[in-house]
């Protein structure tokens, strides 16, 4: 018989081994739409118009290659080229911090088939969704009659302007990079082919991991994520933030906390202030690379999406009302999604594509 030491130490490798998997997944999945949508995607960001189609264009950009850091980048180049104006590129990054969550809600749809795990996973996978949505409702016309962010934001710039920096590689790219390498030239990077083969690993090792922590951490570790990491507010947003500007992908740290959702260790509560942290994080990767540029205009469309997402952190978190109606949202969604599945992926297509795909396709018809 092993010792509980030696099985203890087995758990935690089993662990490590489903997370590597898990965290490969994510970042194939994200590569591989990116080969085949991040041309048309930077297609759309030079033919935003106004700020609905800005808002709208910046969410099925993201939508489609799954990263508001790299449409936020990309939206920053394009600025920093004089290709897009401040005015025009404030709605993309906003429309880019509802896009975002689209991974964690595919994430979520691996627990379909447990009706109890699903509705707990894709109820935490949405909240952000609604907050963001909020957010927008409230801080565009607010933006658009004051033009706050982008004047707070120009005062930012002014202070980091000339300050020169080194692009910092995120950790977990570094450490899945070889593995999604191997992947990628498996598949010949064939687009259709590294997608499905980041999905079978992704529900399989979501699969594997739920069961882990449910034998490891709720036996050993749930105390310990209550009483230190998710004890309070300001502690779970903390957390949030802190992984997010770590290894520079909300995507991955929204998605790692779906499972512990699903397992019934966190609930709504938990995740919601830690994905403010999550979106808070975001955009330091995009404030990295308008420094290198050097760009004053750059500089400031990278700091309004900061800005954006300290903004309505401000305004949901103090007020326990405010902070219950995206949370209320996310439980009576998810209520009718584990009733009958199909209305998930319905959401997921119609938020996320049929929607603002719909718009944009028929604006760029009508001024054509």
């Amino acid at each position: 018989m092993f010792s509980k030491r030696t099985l203890l130490a087995w758990s935690i490798a089993e662990l490590l081994g489903v997370l590597y998997c898990f965290f490969v997944s994510i970042e194939l999945m994200g590569i591989s739409l990116q080969l085949f949508g991040s041309g048309f995607a930077e297609q759309l960001i030079r033919t935003t118009a106004n700020p609905l189609m800005g808002l709208l264009i910046g969410l099925l950009t993201t939508s489609i290659i799954q990263s508001s850091s790299v449409t936020t980048s990309m939206v920053v180049a394009l600025v920093a080229g004089g290709v897009v104006p401040i005015a025009n590129a404030i709605p993309i990054v906003l429309g880019a911090n509802i896009g975002t969550t689209i991974t964690n809600t595919l994430v979520s749809l691996a627990f379909i088939t447990r009706k109890e795990e699903f509705r707990r996973a894709f109820s935490c996978s949405i909240v952000d969704d609604f907050f963001n949505i909020m957010a927008v409702i409230i801080f565009i016309p607010l933006e658009m009659a004051t033009g706050y962010l982008q004047w707070i934001s120009s005062l930012m710039c002014r202070l980091f302007s000339g300050v020169g920096l080194i692009k910092i590689a995120s950790p977990l790219k570094l450490i899945t990079r070889p593995a999604v390498d191997l992947l990628l030239g498996a598949t010949q990077q064939n687009g259709i082919l590294s997608l499905i083969v980041a999905l079978v690993i992704l529900f399989i090792s979501l699969k594997l991991l739920v069961s882990l922590l449910k034998k490891l951490v709720v036996r050993r570790a749930e105390s310990f994520i209550h009483e230190y990491l998710f004890k309070n507010i300001l502690r779970a947003m903390l957390l949030g933030f802190v992984l997010t500007a770590v290894i520079q992908s909300s995507s991955v740290t929204l998605s790692l906390i779906v499972p512990l959702a699903g397992a019934g260790i966190l609930t709504l509560e938990h995740m919601f202030p830690y994905a403010l942290g999550a979106n808070i994080g975001t955009p330091l990767t995009a404030i990295m690379a308008s420094l290198v540029t050097g760009s004053p205009a750059a500089i400031t469309i990278a700091f309004v999406h900061l800005n954006f997402n300290i903004s309505g952190a401000l305004l949901f978190l103090p007020f326990k009302p405010l902070r219950k109606i995206p949370i209320y949202c996310s439980n009576w969604i998810a209520d009718v999604a584990s009733n009958a599945r199909k209305y998930a992926i319905i959401y997921l297509f119609i938020i996320f594509y049929v929607i603002p795909g719909f718009i944009v396709l028929l604006w760029r018809w009508l001024i054509v």
